[in-house]
């Protein structure tokens, strides 16, 4: 295991020791339900304004980005009120690509506190168990 895998588990094990005394109260903060669409003009705002945001970073022309919507609204769903979920259009929203460098899609990103947490690359049901467990984590 690299010094850089080691630092990760480290910060991640912080960020949940923090979260869980409390450090963010996520119930005062009212929550968008559904998937939101997200522009280069509210990108940051979202991620500034709600602790917890899943970003799906997809294509009109993805056929496993078609596949994968149908579950990520599902998600959305189901934890609606303990994060929002939002997609990104790569091909209308290239500075936003190139900024979190996505080249694969369908990429999820996982941002707590408006920071990168976790990337899922691909549609897999590994991915959809993994992205579940963060949110049961994290929200």
């Amino acid at each position: 295991m690299s010094s850089e895998d080691e630092l990760e588990i480290i910060r991640r094990k912080k960020m949940l020791e923090l979260m869980k005394r409390g450090v963010v109260d996520r119930r005062k903060t009212v929550m968008p339900s559904g998937v939101v669409q997200l522009t280069e003009a509210n990108f940051d705002e979202y991620l500034g304004k709600y602790p917890l945001v899943i970003v799906d970073f997809w294509a009109e022309w993805c056929m496993p980005c078609k596949v994968y919507a149908p579950l990520f609204e599902e998600l959305a769903k189901r934890y609606s009120g303990r994060a929002v979920f939002a997609k990104v259009n790569v091909d209308e929203n290239p500075s936003i690509a190139r900024r979190y460098s996505i080249m694969s899609i369908p990429t999820t990103i996982v941002f707590y506190k408006g920071r990168e947490y976790e990337r899922l690359i691909g549609l897999s049901p590994m991915n959809m168990m993994r992205l579940r467990n963060i949110i049961e984590n994290l929200s």
